[in-house]
């Protein structure tokens, strides 16, 4: 059963990747041609590109296994035909390349496995900084969309969490200045920070006070650490320079209204009906550490927030995504011709579609996004 099992996912492999057949097709196709042609034209030299080539696309044992029937078509066909001019030479040849095609296929497996490795620790990262959101706390039904831009990266600078608290569902979503794994720190620093202070503070003030304070120790423990940053090639500079703008938001048990509070942050957008609204903020509220440096205090403002509505925070890698012609994506000119009503993931789903267009598939900045929608009641 298990060889079989395992011949099934073979064949289940090549069906899916169909290049995968292409060093053997190749060898057929010389074999062949070397059988119809006349023995000046030695097409049978032509048999050590088939083990270089799989040493790209298969494993080592594959790999020597091809190499040994080239070399033993080889031998058969010089014994069939009577060529034993270059037996030798294409022999030695073949069995040359194929023992380097199989060293290959060795560095290039360990290499995959190191970066399936890597990959994991990465899930683990996001799951673990990025906590998956409940899809559904009460009246509310929530989706996310997250899109690193460094490569094979799964976390960035930018943030986003959701806690159903005793003062309702608590919402967080944020941008870290600089870029790489100094933001990464940051990042984890404000949510970890987020993930105790909003059970704990009754308002959203505090809440923002108490990841100020946050981040100031975090930024000024690295700084101990690191005398000489200032002088490094961080994406850091100095304490004063490190900051995180961010969105706060609250929606009560009664899902009546919505409290928010934006620290510097481009605003978020309410879908209402068939009318979307930029909740631009009345006052000005300090990014996350820079508010005793500029001397502001926090400001919570409200907002309807009743059946039907839709809730969109973003990053700045949205409305910063530029088309070929270095124009900007227009968000609330696309968010004018969303339908009403429709379901967060759905949007958030268009939303990645339609950033995609766009760049033309050149994402070049981290994304965030979080989608509240307040479901209907069913009579």
């Amino acid at each position: 059963m298990d060889v079989q099992g395992g011949r099934m996912r073979r064949r289940a492999v090549w069906q899916r990747d169909p290049v995968l057949l292409v060093p053997a097709a190749l060898t057929g196709v010389i074999a062949v041609a070397a059988v119809l042609t006349p023995p000046p034209l030695p097409f049978t030299r032509l048999l050590v590109i088939a083990p270089a080539l799989a040493a790209s696309l298969w494993a080592v044992w594959p790999t020597l296994a091809l190499g040994a029937a080239c070399a033993l078509g080889v031998v058969w066909y010089a014994v069939l035909y009577g060529h034993w001019d270059d037996l030798m030479f294409t022999v030695s040849s073949i069995v040359t390349v194929t023992g380097a095609a199989a060293y290959a296929s060795h560095l290039r497996r360990q290499r995959e496995r190191t970066l399936g490795q890597v990959r994991a620790v990465a899930d683990t990262t996001q799951e673990v900084l990025l906590r998956p959101l409940p899809r559904r706390v009460g009246q509310l039904e929530t989706a996310t969309l997250y899109l690193a831009a460094a490569p094979h990266a799964k976390v960035g600078g930018d943030f986003y969490a959701a806690a159903d608290t005793p003062f309702g569902l608590r919402l967080l979503l944020g941008d870290v200045r600089g870029k790489g794994l100094p933001a990464v720190g940051v990042a984890a620093a404000v949510l970890g920070s987020f993930h105790e202070v909003a059970y704990e503070e009754r308002s959203l003030e505090d809440v923002a006070r108490r990841l100020d304070t946050s981040m100031g120790r975090y930024c000024g423990s690295r700084s101990d650490l690191e005398p000489s940053n200032s002088n490094s090639d961080s994406d850091f500079g100095t304490d004063a320079e490190e900051f995180a703008t961010a969105i706060l938001g609250e929606i009560g048990h009664d899902a009546t209204h919505l409290s928010f509070l934006n620290c510097g942050h481009p605003p978020a957008l309410l879908f209402h009906g068939d009318v979307v609204r930029s909740l631009d903020p009345q006052s000005v509220s300090p990014p996350i550490n820079l508010a005793q440096t500029l001397g502001l205090a926090y400001s919570v403002e409200r907002a309807p927030f009743g059946p039907g509505d839709t809730l969109l925070l973003y990053t700045d890698g949205v409305t910063e995504t530029r088309a070929p012609d270095g124009t900007y994506f227009p968000l609330e000119r696309w968010a004018r011709g969303i339908p009403a009503g429709v379901a967060p993931l759905e949007l958030l789903t268009l939303l990645h579609e339609a950033l995609l267009v766009q760049s033309g598939g050149e994402l070049n900045d981290d994304i965030a996004c979080l989608a509240i929608h307040h479901r209907e009641e069913k009579a």
